[in-house]
């Protein structure tokens, strides 16, 4: 099964039609780049992107 990606939070999901982390039914399959945070906390990319948990997310989604 191909990955998405939900469009809110940018998590990447392997199954399912709802993000586990946000909750959105927004998922997509355009997207490019991983961005695998091991400690949001420490991140500074994570920070500008706004990422609180640990998880693998696209760095960008496209329209």
């Amino acid at each position: 099964m191909e990955e998405m990606v939900c469009s809110n939070c940018r998590l990447i999901i392997s199954h399912g039609d709802k993000c586990p982390l946000c909750g959105s039914s927004n998922l997509t399959r355009r997207w490019s780049g991983y961005l695998i945070v091991l400690n949001a906390d420490m991140s500074e990319i994570a920070k500008k992107l706004d990422i609180k948990v640990n998880s693998v997310f696209a760095l960008n989604i496209k329209d």
